[in-house]
């Protein structure tokens, strides 16, 4: 079944010569606000690719990563992005040395951006003849941030299209499949993958998981309700160490222990199904590290880390070019997840893994 394009207020396709081109302005008539006290009308074309560029440096808040992830040189963008702030009369980023962040015209073009560009792909995909195939979506576990997304994702999406659930044990396995064309979308620590395998998908941060550690009912520190970092000293934590479909896992629970003490458990095949976890998490009477969001394990208890409070960014990572309903209802669940639940809220002092610790993204 052909992909259906739906009108969205606010975008204004133009097929001019075989050249798509956009005009912007809002349902009322009146274009993006520039300098304080300024109204810009934008009463010119503006080309989606110089929208591409403004909302991949809006997402990633840094020139050479967005360049990489559009497969252009960082001259390039600049360029773009410079003329898009000619065009709309307005500065869109504040750049220094160390950080790149949007300014108040930038915040308010990002909406404006993102629904043209999805018109433009809703009408490319309307006329590409490209049936509404099962969108095939790794979510980790059963129990996990991805589920969470895609049972939200089903109750918007028509009988017409299908998520189908698949559950890996890691992102940097997913990642290869998703590079072989075998899955769509997964969830995970999108900067945990090798730069090389990343620059070659798309991703967008959805939520910072509080880390966790499963212990034992038996244990010592199960009674409190919170861990302090400082009392793992000395104990042994499964990290999924020996797992090659983990390592953005394991790369961050190595970050977090550096320096504290904290011993990572020896190295151990993939362990596949919770079935089979279980049963050697308990064999062998490991603590876990783990996340919020994690499958209970009999006998045993989850508990928050703190002080300071280690995050595990997730992100939703998807194929390259990928146009698909099911995708855009997997980002619009996760966006209202993200604004019910608090998904992006980052508390004062929270430790962050490197590279993720340098970059200011934006909640």
């Amino acid at each position: 079944m052909p992909l259906r394009s739906r009108a969205r207020p606010g975008a204004v396709q133009h097929l001019i010569g075989g050249h798509s081109r956009i005009s912007v302005v809002n349902a009322g008539g009146v274009g993006i606000e520039g300098r304080v006290g300024h109204h810009v009308r934008v009463n010119r074309d503006i080309e989606p690719r110089l929208l591409r560029a403004f909302t991949a440096v809006a997402d990633e808040l840094h020139f050479t990563r967005a360049a990489a992830r559009l497969y252009i040189a960082q001259q390039a963008l600049s360029r773009d992005i410079r003329r898009l702030e000619r065009e709309l009369g307005a500065e869109l980023f504040v750049r220094t040395t160390r950080q790149v962040a949007l300014t108040a015209a930038g915040e308010r073009l990002l909406p404006y951006a993102r629904r043209v560009l999805q018109a433009q792909d809703d009408l490319a995909a309307a006329f590409s003849g490209a049936e509404c195939r099962p969108l095939l979506v790794d979510v980790s576990a059963p129990v996990s941030t991805g589920s969470q997304v895609v049972a939200e994702a089903r109750r918007r999406i028509g009988p017409e299209t299908e998520l189908v659930a698949r559950f890996h044990s890691g992102l940097a396995g997913a990642a290869a499949e998703l590079l072989a064309g075998r899955l769509d979308v997964s969830f995970g620590r999108a900067r945990g993958l090798d730069p090389a395998v990343l620059a070659r998908l798309d991703h967008r941060l959805i939520r910072y998981e509080r880390i966790a550690v499963v212990l034992r009912e038996d244990h010592p520190l199960a009674r409190l309700e919170e861990i302090p970092l400082a009392a793992l000293a000395g104990e042994p934590l499964y990290a999924a160490a020996g797992n090659d479909t983990t390592t953005e896992w394991t790369d961050l629970a190595a970050q977090l222990f550096a320096g504290r003490g904290i011993a990572m458990a020896e190295p151990f095949p993939e362990i596949d199904g919770d079935e089979e976890f279980i049963r050697v998490v308990t064999k062998r009477r490991w603590s876990v590290l783990a996340s919020e969001v994690f499958t209970h394990l009999p006998g045993a208890v989850l508990r928050p880390l703190a002080e300071p409070v280690p995050l595990s960014p997730v992100s939703i990572v998807w194929r390259k070019g990928l146009v698909h309903p099911g995708l855009d209802a997997l980002h619009a669940a996760a966006r209202a997840l993200a604004t019910t639940s608090g998904w992006l809220h980052r508390p004062p002092g929270s430790w962050l893994p490197r590279p993720e610790a340098g970059v200011m993204i934006r909640d």
